[in-house]
């Protein structure tokens, strides 16, 4: 059996852009404004996963409580941790950094930034996770609210790109997408639906 799965990117920070994997942001009124806009409409699911970190969590929370639905947090689907770039842009990095910078772009499986969360292990737990929801919530409708890094990792997955373009997916705050996954001969899928179902 398969899991009716729908991504939903938290909105806009107040700590604004840049890399924040691990860093704690709460959402502005302009974040809480475009998640709330983009589950009008959205659904029913039968329950909400979410990242633990409160640009999720917060939201999540509300519409579980809004829609009686269960509520779980998963920690294997926070962001990537940035390591020493946790809390700057790239127009910061650019200055002092902006080889390393470069690299990361073009590969960022082959390229870790300092004191970073490498790609792969990255990869590896988000996969972990989705595939103990798969197995736990067969037949389902799940909404998942999650981050950019687990979302393009997912959608590459799912459309089968190589992974020197996962930062080439584009994924903007309070932006849903449509997946469904499933296991053949035990082994994970990912398929993308054009529309969330």
């Amino acid at each position: 059996m398969s899991v009716q799965l729908e991504l939903l990117r938290h909105g806009e920070t107040e700590a604004g852009g840049g890399f924040r994997g691990r860093l704690d942001d709460a959402l502005t009124a302009t974040g809480w404004r475009q998640l709330r806009a983009a589950v009008v409409g959205a659904g029913p699911w039968d329950r909400i996963i979410s990242s633990p970190l409160r640009r999720c969590a917060d939201f999540a929370a509300e519409l579980a409580e809004q829609r009686s639905l269960e509520l779980e947090l998963e920690p294997d689907l926070r962001e990537l941790d940035f390591g020493d770039w946790e809390g700057r842009t790239a127009a910061d990095l650019m200055v002092d950094q902006s080889e390393a910078l470069g690299r990361f772009w073009s590969d960022p499986y082959g390229f870790t930034p300092p004191g970073a969360e490498p790609v792969a292990d990255f990869e590896a737990r988000v996969l972990a996770a989705i595939e103990r929801l798969t197995d736990r919530c067969a037949g389902e409708r799940v909404l998942l609210i999650t981050h950019a890094g687990v979302m393009r990792l997912l959608l590459a997955q799912a459309r089968g790109l190589p992974r020197e373009c996962l930062l080439q997916v584009e994924v903007s705050h309070g932006a849903l997408f449509g997946l469904r996954t499933g296991f053949a001969d035990a082994t994970l899928w990912l398929e993308e639906r054009c529309s969330p179902f």
